[in-house]
């Protein structure tokens, strides 16, 4: 019975023990976050030193614990901003929205996601800012934009090549809301792949400088109805109404969303290059008359108010623009504008060839009307031809060596400091233009580019450096990388090398049989009227070639979809593949059908 009665006693002293520390643990453990009740081992596991937010947007918030300057997140809707770029960027009728979009951080997720939030890792690695000219890798996204997957395979490429910063021209890959939702593409990134962009590229140390078209080149908005009354000329797309009253309003949404994305930037590109047309809109013109018939002064007149529109929102950020608009004005208007001390011109040359004199003669010009410091552009790619598919290294090589011999010179410019250069790779000249060179398969002449300005020369040991990082040999005869290349992209690179030098040719040498010349014409097609002992001697022979390249460009699709969204491959792929396949399928096609006919008469093909 003693015994019994201990038991007892023991299992109700557990119990109660247990009972205690149950409802011990449930309200030590949670805490509530703008009334909503979590759980302080999941949701908020990683700030030890948690303090509940306060309502005010513009009291001090309290960042997490980092180590080794290491900063994870989850983000929804928003980056983190402080107070004031919440001022500069929200407008004064939008502060509700500002409030309704809160930042939580996290380290991974722990629980069901809210159906209302688009939760996201980051990780976020403070950029520490170059101390001497950048060496910028510009993206051209109008065109052949790659995901956002592949990004996160190049951005660590381009900075072992020698690049410590991207120059990202959005167009309408940037994901535009509200109003302006209608200007970006069916395939533009999401707020979340923006911010893994940022992302990649701090971690691979390369400083994002985002770029936007203000005036020229605003194809991709001023195609839509809504915003075709802001032309400059209303046949054209090309060139923005600049004093037309919509268009700086237009401009400021624009450059306010940008600019909330990226609250880390030093820099912001405004574009302005090639304003076709410039002056001849009925407001340019009676703008005119009052001033001189000035075009120039019109042309500043617009880039200071953008200028203006930029530092307003973003107080002491410096601005970029293409320099071709004020190549021929005059020192004295640019030295009565204020451009001079609010942006850099990017001095832009292409070619193989520059002609140093003349552009000693801008730097002159330049320096003498005000402007602090100067930006230079070559090209890595899309700047050869047109309809350029197979990047020419050795042209890029040559404008590169140009413009190290315009860097070595510029000791004679004292008050003109050399910022750093853009190697452009452009993708099409325009909005309405076909593709250029795909991204992949100019990396290696990428690489030599970055290379030859990191050693002065594409010297031996450039070369080797490049050998190393891709993996393959440049030849610049044979203008190819020679191996199987390590690089991501390297497949397409190949691919495209095939059907750029097979394709064409290997159909064009099946036409000289003797036989198919003879018995495969159009006429003889058209009437089913052939004698299959001819058509013998190439058909299976054809038949062959016509599935060996199909079974290939299967493949080169696939390797195509893993890189680019599919409006870029069906493009590619009309421009450069469907009409040789489409003509070598036709004659397969109708040699096999005239041959079933076994050799009667004539008669209309169905």
């Amino acid at each position: 019975m003693d015994r019994r009665r201990w038991l007892k006693l023991i299992v109700l002293f557990l119990v109660t023990f247990a009972i205690v520390k149950f409802f011990s643990s449930s309200s030590k453990g949670r805490v509530k976050i703008n009334s909503k009740t979590v759980d302080t081992d999941t949701d908020i596991f990683w700030w030890s030193d948690y303090a509940p937010e306060s309502d005010n947007l513009d009291a001090p918030k309290e960042p997490p614990k980092a180590e080794k300057n290491l900063v994870k997140e989850i983000i929804t809707k928003e980056p983190e901003q402080n107070s004031e770029e919440l001022r500069n960027l929200d407008s004064p009728e939008e502060p509700q929205e500002a409030m309704e979009k809160p930042v939580k951080e996290n380290v991974k997720k722990e629980r069901e996601p809210n159906p209302k939030e688009e939760e996201i890792e980051i990780i976020k690695v403070p950029v520490k800012p170059s101390t001497g000219p950048l060496r910028l890798v510009h993206l051209d996204l109008k065109g052949a934009a790659p995901k956002v997957s592949y990004l996160k395979q190049i951005f660590p490429l381009f900075s072992s090549l020698g690049a410590d910063g991207i120059l990202i021209e959005y167009e309408d890959m940037f994901p535009y809301e509200g109003e302006l939702e209608i200007l970006k593409s069916p395939f533009a990134y999401s707020v979340e792949e923006i911010e893994e962009i940022k992302t990649m590229a701090n971690l691979s140390k390369l400083e994002l400088i985002p770029l936007m078209q203000v005036f020229g080149h605003l194809e991709f908005v001023l195609k839509h109805e809504k915003y075709a009354h802001l032309r400059e000329v209303a046949k054209y797309p090309n060139s923005l109404n600049a004093l037309a009253p919509d268009s700086l309003p237009l401009l400021k949404q624009m450059l306010k969303q940008i600019l909330k994305r990226h609250p880390e930037a030093r820099f912001f590109h405004i574009g302005a290059d090639e304003v076709y047309e410039l002056g001849e809109s009925e407001d340019s013109k009676h703008w005119l008359e009052k001033n001189n018939g000035d075009v120039g002064a019109l042309y500043l007149s617009h880039l200071s108010k953008v200028c203006h529109l930029v530092t307003e929102m973003r107080p002491g950020m410096k601005m970029i623009f293409w320099d071709d608009m004020i190549r021929k004005i005059s020192v004295p208007a640019m030295q009565n504008s204020d451009v001079t001390k609010l942006a850099f011109p990017m001095i832009w040359n292409y070619g193989p060839q520059i002609d140093i004199k003349s552009l000693a003669q801008l730097l002159d010009k330049y320096q003498e009307a005000g402007f602090s410091g100067v930006w230079f552009a070559s090209s890595f790619k899309g700047t050869s031809a047109v309809d350029q598919i197979w990047t020419p290294i050795k042209h890029h090589l040559d404008n590169h060596l140009f413009w190290l011999k315009v860097m070595d010179s510029m000791a004679q410019y004292p008050s003109l400091t050399y910022q750093g250069i853009a190697i452009t790779g452009w993708q099409r000249y325009e909005h309405f233009i076909r593709l250029c060179e795909l991204l992949p398969v100019a990396i290696p002449s990428l690489a030599v580019c970055l290379q030859t300005l990191k050693y002065g020369s594409f010297t031996e040991e450039a070369e080797k450096a490049v050998h190393h990082i891709l993996g393959c040999k440049i030849q610049l005869e044979p203008n190819i990388c020679e191996g199987s290349g390590s690089f991501a992209g390297a497949e397409v690179y190949h691919m495209v090398l095939k059907i750029h030098t097979e394709l064409q040719s290997s159909i064009d040498a099946m036409m000289k049989n003797h036989f198919l010349r003879g018995s495969l014409s159009n006429y003889l097609r058209k009437y089913n009227f052939a004698n299959p002992r001819n058509l013998r001697h190439f058909k299976t022979e054809l038949r062959k070639l016509k599935d060996d390249w199909e079974s290939f460009l299967e493949r080169f699709r696939k390797e195509m979809e893993v890189i680019f969204y599919p409006d870029t491959v069906e493009e590619w792929m009309e421009d450069n593949v469907n009409e040789q396949m489409s003509k070598l399928r036709s004659m397969v096609q109708d040699t096999e059908r005239i041959y079933d006919l076994d050799g009667r008469k004539k008669s209309l093909k169905a």
